[in-house]
């Protein structure tokens, strides 16, 4: 059975469902069905976390845990470049040491962003879902450490999540540096196409394809209208089932992707006094990451 030649590996709210969306417009590119199967995370467990969804968060839905059913998302691939991306196989320490068990090879990516602004999209992109319970920021910060203990879903650990030094080190001990990019949520964001032809050329792939890089995906923000915004994020709506045999799937991706987008505004700004009390907590990590892959981070640390 077939297993993916290269990983999209995280972090998560840094870029990830993008890159996916755009590398897998690629003609020489086949992507898992599921998005985030999350197999190598979370292989041979029961998959039971707690949060406000209660049997319904969506890692313990999603998570695929079974050899065979992770080599079926698979079965169909003919194209060159065979991948997935599952956000939380940078953050869950398991990981590295079994895709390096089953797949030595593996080409991986991983898109890092500022951990202030990665922390605060998380809360940000919670809050839109109605799954924060909490009004403000710092109250949730506060709660974090009660709900690690409490084996709370990781994208609720808004600093935890953040520390990267050590989730990168990993693969840097296991993995030869020219089976690993790493790049930055900045770069990505400004230029997406000369990071995503990089990408083209370090899978070998034909690197002049031109991806339409237009579709904003996993946008965080506060909805305006909350009852459309629970009609678009709603899985089995009536009105969705009736008109699926009537708009094309891609048309209908698109038109919900941009009726979801439009609904969304900006949420106000991180509080100077929380970004510079977290810049000071990431600071030793930052600069060690940074001598790690050997990047400019110096915009992290500025307030």
């Amino acid at each position: 059975m077939k297993m993916p030649n290269f990983l999209i590996i995280g972090a998560a709210k840094a870029g990830t469902t993008a890159l996916y969306n755009y590398i897998n417009q690629h003609p020489q590119v086949f992507m898992s069905s599921e998005k985030e199967p999350h197999f190598f995370a979370f292989e041979g467990e029961k998959v039971n976390f707690a949060g406000t969804a209660g049997e319904n968060e969506w890692l313990n839905r999603t998570a695929i845990t079974n050899l065979e059913a992770y080599q079926q998302q698979f079965r169909e691939s003919k194209e060159t470049a065979i991948g997935e991306a599952s956000a939380l196989y940078l953050y869950i320490p398991k990981a590295a040491a079994r895709i390096r068990h089953y797949i030595p090879e593996v080409k991986l990516i991983a898109i890092l962003r500022n951990p202030v602004e990665r922390a605060y999209s998380a809360f940000v992109f919670q809050k839109r879902d109605g799954l924060e319970p909490n009004l403000d920021f710092p109250q949730a910060l506060a709660e974090e450490e009660w709900r690690r203990q409490n084996n709370w879903v990781p994208i609720y650990y808004y600093q935890h999540m953040g520390f990267y030094y050590h989730q990168v080190k990993r693969y840097f001990d296991l993995f030869p540096q020219e089976q690993i990019k790493v790049y930055l949520h900045d770069d990505f964001t400004s230029n997406p196409l000369s990071i995503l032809q990089d990408s083209f050329q370090f899978l070998g792939i034909d690197d002049t394809f031109n991806p339409n890089t237009t579709a904003r995906h996993n946008v965080s923000g506060i909805p305006k209208n909350k009852a459309l915004h629970e009609f678009l994020r709603a899985e089995n709506h009536p009105v969705k089932t009736l008109l699926k045999p009537l708009i094309p799937k891609s048309l209908r991706r698109n038109v919900m992707l941009n009726l979801h987008n439009n609904n969304l505004e900006k949420a106000p700004p991180l509080a100077q006094d929380i970004r510079k009390q977290l810049i000071e907590v990431y600071k030793e990590d930052i600069l060690k990451l940074q001598d790690l892959i050997q990047k400019d981070l110096s915009k992290w640390l500025q307030e």
